[in-house]
C-alpha cells in the first residue's frame, strides 16, 4: 500500500506522505491557509478556527466500492461543509477548495469575533509589525466592526508570569499555544488556562513564576503581542531590527540563533542586542532554544569589558597601546624559550584556537599546551565513533536506543534533553546510567544507579552483557538493558563527566565505543543515526579537540612526538617555578580555583573579555571581541561546523582572538598574520584531515527545511527565524569508511570514600564570567546548595535551610543545606558551585553564621 496521497486543493493536485494534515499539505505547495491556535510542531486542537475550508471526499458505489463518475469521466465528490484543515489527515481523492464564499465569510467572521475582545493598541503594542493577527485582519478582515466597544471586557495589561515573561490578559486571543507547548513540547505544564467564558485567562502554576528553561519560546510562537519578553518588552519595533545570525555562545548543541540588533543614540550611535530568537535548524535545535541561550548575551554589551590592552607598570596595569603590549607579549614569550605553556577556555572559535596552538607550538617551540578546565576526555574516541553524518536526533524512534551516561542532560545541554526526550515519546528505548536520579529518568525505560566511583565497573558490565547471548537465569537490570540495546536497530550514546575523574571519562568513552562497534549484523558505529556524543561543558570543547588543544595531540589528532605538559602540571610547574611564562585565553583558572595564584610565573599574559581574577594578576591583558562582535566558527557535539556572524561594533579596540594571536605569532617569526577569519579557517582546513571539505562559503549553503517556519507569513510557525545563511556541516568519523578496532580500556582504580561523597550536579544557571551579567537572571542563579538524603541529614544533625562551610577545590564556601530524597544515601549532591571533578569526601567545616 502506497505511503503517499494525491489529493486535490484549489485545483493544484499533488501528491503527500499519509497522515499528512491539510494545512500541511497546502503550505506544501504555497498555498498557506491561516491559523492561529495551529503549530506544526504541536498536536492539532482546532480551536481557533480560522482554518475552515471545504473538504470534499470522492463518492464510492456502496455496493461496489468503486468511484462514481460524473458525465465528464471525473469523479463526484460530495463535500460536506466546513472544517478545520488543521485536523483533517489527507485522503486519497480529497479536494480541498480554500478560497469560496463560505471559506471566505468563516475568516471574516472569526476574524471578528477576535477583534471584539481585543484591543486596539496596533501603535504600541511589541508585536506591531509582525503580529499573525494585525496580518490576517488586514488579510482576511472585514474593514467593520459590530462591536459595541462599551462592551468590551477590561483586563490587566502588564502581568508577570515571573520575572521573565510578561502577559498583557487584554492581548491574549486564548489560541492555546503557549499552554501546549509547554505541556507537550517541554513537559513544564507551569501555565494554565484559568476561568471560563470570557473570563478565561493565562495563570502561572509555578514557584517561581513560570518555572520553565525554556519561557521565552512561547513568546515566539504566541500569534499576537500578549507575551512579551522583560528585556524587549517596549524595547523596539521590529522593522527596526536588523537581524544577525549567530550561534549559542554557551552550549555544545549549537544552536543557532538570531540577533535582533538596532543602533541607539544611548549607546553612542552602535548597535545594541534587542533580543535573540532562534533560527531554524531542523538537524540542531528545530526552532527551539532555551532561556539560557536567549537572556545570556549581556556580557557582550557590558560597561566593564576590557577595551584597551593593558600592562603593568611600577606593579599598576595601565593601559598602552596595541603594538606597546604585543610587542612586549612576543618579546618576553621568546625570552623563556621552551619553558612557556598557554591554556586555553573552551569558548572561542576554532579559528582562534588553531591560531593559539600554532603560536605554542610552532612560535614557540612548546608543546605545553591544553585546555584550562579539562572535564570530559573522549575526543579521539569519537574520531572514531563519533554519531556519523546524515544522522540527526529527529529520525529516532521506535526501535531506537539512546543510552546516556553520567550526565545530566536538563541542566548541561536542554535542547539535547528535549531531543532525547521526544525521541523516548517516538517510541525510542532509553537507558540511564547514573549514581542519582535526573529528569531524564521520567522518560527512561531501563535506569542503573551506581555508587560514586563504580561508573566504568557498571558500564563494563553493561558492555560484557551485550557482547553474549541473553540467559534464561540472568534477568538483572544491567542485562535487560544490554538486550535492549542490542536489539536495537540505531544506538546513540551521550556520555558526560557527573562524579567521575578525567580518566574515568576516558574509560566510559572508550566502553561506549566497544558497545557501538559490537558486531552482530553489522557495527552500529558508523551507520546514520548511530554513534558516540560527549556531553561537552561547553560550546566549543569539540573545536578544541579539533585545532589541537591538546599536550599530546596536534590538529587532527595526529599524535605529538614529544607531548607537553597537561593543564594540571601546568598548574603545578607555575607554583613552583618550573615554568617561566603561561598564556591563558579565555579562561580563569584562578577565579575558578584551579590555580591559588601565579605561583612563581616570570610572565603571565592573559587574553579576555574581562579583569578576571586571572588577569588582574597577570603582566599584560589584551582585550578580546566577544562572538557578538566578529564572525567565525563553532563545532558542536555532534560535529557540526557551524558559522556565526559579526552583529555589534567591537567594545572600544578590542580585537578578534584570531587576529591578536597572529599578530604576536609574526612577532615570533611566523607568517603574516591573516586579514579575515575566512583566511584563517582556510589554513585550519589544510592542516586538520577531518574539515577538508569546508569553507565560509560551504558552511553558509542552506536547503529547504520542514516544517516551512520564519516565512512572512508569522502566523504557521511563529517569530522564528527562516535560516538563509547556513545550516553547517557535519564531518566524517573513521567507522563511516572502515572498521575500527576496539578500544584496550583498564581498571581505573576510584576508591570509595568511608563517609559521604560529594558530588558536583551541573545546574543551568551556575554563576559565572558570563551569565553573571545578566542581572534579569539574578534570582534564578544557582545558589550553593549541599542536598542530603535523610538518614545522611540526621547522622550529622543537619535540616533544611541550616548553612554550612565545606570545601570545594579547597577552598571554603557557604552552602545551604537541603533535605531531599534527590541525594542517594551515602551521596551530597553539590549544586551552583564551580566545576568539581569526581568525588570527595564530605567534610563540613563549620556551621556558617
Amino acid at each position: 500500500m502506497s505511503d503517499q496521497v494525491t489529493l486535490t486543493i484549489d485545483g493544484v493536485e499533488l501528491s503527500v506522505p499519509k497522515g499528512t494534515l491539510v494545512v500541511d499539505a497546502a503550505k506544501m505547495i504555497d498555498n498557506p491557509i491561516p491559523v492561529f491556535c495551529y503549530h506544526p510542531k504541536m498536536e492539532p486542537v482546532g480551536m481557533c478556527r480560522m482554518c475552515l475550508v471545504e473538504i470534499g471526499l470522492p463518492v464510492r458505489d456502496r455496493a461496489t466500492g468503486e468511484l462514481v463518475l460524473n458525465e465528464d469521466g471525473t469523479p463526484q465528490v460530495n463535500f460536506r461543509g466546513l472544517q478545520t484543515a488543521c485536523t483533517v489527515a489527507v485522503s486519497e481523492g480529497m479536494v480541498v477548495r480554500t478560497t469560496t464564499e463560505p471559506v471566505t465569510e468563516a475568516r471574516e467572521d472569526v476574524i471578528e469575533f477576535l477583534l471584539t475582545s481585543h484591543p486596539l493598541d496596533c501603535p504600541v503594542c511589541d508585536k506591531g509589525g509582525e503580529c499573525p493577527l494585525q496580518n490576517l485582519t488586514m488579510e482576511h478582515g472585514k474593514g467593520t466592526s459590530r462591536m459595541d466597544y462599551s462592551l468590551k471586557l477590561k483586563l490587566d495589561k502588564h502581568v508577570p508570569l515571573g520575572e521573565l515573561i510578561y502577559l498583557d490578559r487584554e492581548r491574549c486571543i486564548q489560541c492555546g499555544r503557549c499552554v501546549r507547548f509547554q505541556d507537550e513540547i517541554v513537559d513544564d505544564p507551569v501555565i494554565h488556562f484559568h476561568n471560563r467564558g470570557r473570563s478565561l485567562e493565562i495563570v502561572t502554576m509555578s514557584d517561581p513564576g513560570f518555572d520553565s528553561y525554556w519561557s521565552g519560546n512561547t513568546t515566539d510562537i504566541c500569534p499576537v503581542g500578549a507575551l512579551t519578553t522583560a528585556d524587549f518588552r517596549f524595547g523596539a519595533r521590529p522593522w527596526e531590527l536588523t537581524p544577525v545570525a549567530t550561534l549559542s555562545p554557551h552550549s555544545p548543541s549549537g544552536a543557532n540563533m538570531t540577533f535582533s540588533t538596532r543602533r541607539e543614540a544611548k549607546s553612542g550611535g552602535r548597535s545594541v542586542i534587542k533580543r535573540i530568537m532562534p533560527r531554524q535548524n531542523e538537524q540542531v535545535n528545530e526552532i527551539w532554544i532555551s532561556d539560557r541561550d536567549r537572556f545570556v548575551h549581556h556580557f557582550a554589551d557590558a560597561p566593564d569589558r576590557l577595551k584597551k590592552p593593558l600592562m603593568r607598570k611600577n606593579g599598576e596595569l595601565v593601559e598602552v597601546e596595541w603594538n606597546e603590549a604585543l610587542d612586549a607579549v612576543a618579546g618576553r614569550l621568546q625570552q623563556n624559550g621552551t619553558a612557556v605553556a598557554g591554556l586555553s577556555g573552551d569558548r572561542v572559535s576554532n579559528e582562534d584556537m588553531f591560531l593559539f596552538q600554532k603560536l605554542i607550538r610552532q612560535g614557540l617551540g612548546s608543546n605545553n599546551i591544553d585546555l584550562a578546565n579539562r572535564r570530559l576526555a573522549g575526543g579521539d574516541v569519537v574520531a572514531k565513533v563519533g554519531i556519523s553524518q546524515g544522522s540527526n536526533l529527529l529520525n529516532l524512534g521506535q526501535g531506537d536506543a539512546i543510552v546516556v551516561v553520567a550526565s545530566d542532560l536538563h541542566e548541561e545541554v536542554p535542547v539535547w534533553w528535549l531531543r532525547v526526550k521526544q525521541a523516548a515519546e517516538r517510541g525510542a528505548v532509553v537507558v540511564v546510567l547514573n549514581l542519582r536520579p535526573t529528569r531524564l529518568d521520567q522518560w527512561a525505560r531501563h535506569v542503573i544507579y551506581y555508587q560514586p566511583g563504580q561508573a566504568v565497573t557498571t558500564l563494563r558490565q553493561l558492555v560484557n552483557d551485550a557482547k553474549v547471548a541473553a540467559a534464561d537465569a540472568d534477568n538483572s537490570p544491567i542485562k535487560a538493558a544490554a538486550d535492549a540495546i542490542v536489539q536495537a536497530n540505531n544506538v546513540v550514546a551521550f556520555y558526560g563527566a557527573e562524579g567521575l575523574t578525567y580518566k574515568e571519562t576516558d574509560a566510559v568513552a572508550k566502553l561506549l565505543a566497544n558497545l557501538l562497534l559490537i558486531k552482530n549484523e553489522e557495527a552500529h558505529a558508523g551507520r546514520p543515526n548511530n554513534g558516540l556524543i560527549p556531553v561537552w561543558p561547553h560550546n566549543n570543547t569539540q573545536g578544541a579537540w579539533d585545532t589541537g588543544i591538546h599536550p599530546e595531540l596536534e590538529p587532527g589528532y595526529k599524535a605529538v612526538a614529544n607531548p607537553g605538559m597537561n593543564a594540571a602540571e601546568i598548574y603545578t610547574a607555575a607554583e613552583n617555578g618550573d615554568l617561566n611564562a603561561l598564556f591563558i585565553l579565555a579562561a580563569d583558572p584562578i577565579g575558578d580555583g584551579l590555580l591559588a595564584d601565579r605561583g612563581k610565573l616570570d610572565f603571565l599574559v592573559v587574553q579576555e573579555l574581562f579583569l578576571t581574577e586571572t588577569a588582574a594578576q597577570a603582566d599584560v591583558v589584551l582585550p578580546a571581541q566577544s562572538w557578538a562582535e566578529r564572525e567565525g566558527t563553532f563545532t558542536n557535539g555532534e560535529r557540526r561546523v557551524q558559522r556565526y556572524y559579526p552583529a555589534i561594533q567591537p567594545s572600544g579596540d578590542a580585537r578578534p582572538d584570531w587576529q591578536i594571536l597572529a599578530q604576536i605569532g609574526e612577532r615570533v617569526g611566523l607568517e603574516k598574520p591573516a586579514f579575515a577569519a575566512s583566511l584563517v579557517f582556510r589554513d585550519l582546513a589544510k592542516a586538520v584531515p577531518q574539515y577538508k571539505a569546508m569553507d565560509y562559503r560551504a558552511l553558509a549553503k542552506v536547503e529547504k527545511q520542514w516544517p516551512d517556519v520564519g516565512g512572512d507569513d508569522l502566523y504557521y510557525g511563529g517569530n522564528a527565524y527562516e535560516n538563509r545563511v547556513g545550516l553547517g556541516m557535519q564531518w566524517a568519523v573513521e567507522a563511516e569508511s572502515g572498521d575500527v578496532e576496539h578500544f584496550d580500556v583498564p581498571d581505573v582504580a576510584t576508591d570509595a570514600p568511608e563517609k559521604v561523597a560529594v558530588v558536583r550536579t551541573a545546574a543551568l544557571f551556575t554563576p559565572g564570567t558570563l551569565i553573571n551579567h545578566t542581572e534579569l537572571l539574578a534570582d534564578r542563579m544557582a545558589k550553593p546548595t549541599l542536598i542530603l538524603h535523610q538518614a545522611d541529614a540526621a547522622s550529622m544533625q543537619l535540616t533544611t535551610g541550616e548553612s554550612v562551610m565545606i570545601d570545594v577545590n579547597n577552598q571554603p564556601m557557604a552552602a545551604q543545606i537541603r533535605v531531599s530524597e534527590d541525594a542517594p544515601e551515602g551521596v551530597a549532591l553539590l549544586r551552583g558551585v564551580p566545576y568539581q571533578a569526581g568525588f570527595v569526601e564530605l567534610k563540613l567545616r563549620q556551621t556558617a553564621n
